[in-house]
């Protein structure tokens, strides 16, 4: 008597969400610690490769933001620091207002 034995591979495909932050000319260490944390959290959810550049200009007091993510998402904003946008807050609430409200 011959017995068939039948092997059953169970595969998880985990979706990989990648988080791209870059900060350019945005002041000390302990800031851009803070907002690169509240970007990375404000993200980590959401489906897709995404990257949020800040580049701050050393002639003015704006930053430029720049997201991108999947599906050709793309937006920019200035962050003003007269108007306090330049906090790790602030920052976050700008980013999270930007965002597509069906990206999860």
């Amino acid at each position: 008597m011959t017995q068939t034995v039948l092997f059953v591979a169970l595969v998880t495909i985990t979706l990989i969400m990648a988080v791209i932050v870059e900060l350019q000319n945005t002041g000390d260490l302990a800031r851009r610690s803070e907002i690169i944390a509240l970007i990375e959290h404000a993200l980590c959810e959401r489906r897709g490769e995404w990257r949020v550049s800040i580049a701050g200009s050393r002639g003015s007091d704006e930053w430029a933001m720049k997201v991108e993510g999947p599906e050709g998402f793309e937006r920019a904003y200035v962050l003003a620091g007269s108007a306090g946008e330049h906090q790790p807050g602030a920052i976050r609430s700008v980013l999270l207002r930007l965002l597509p409200a069906n990206a999860r």
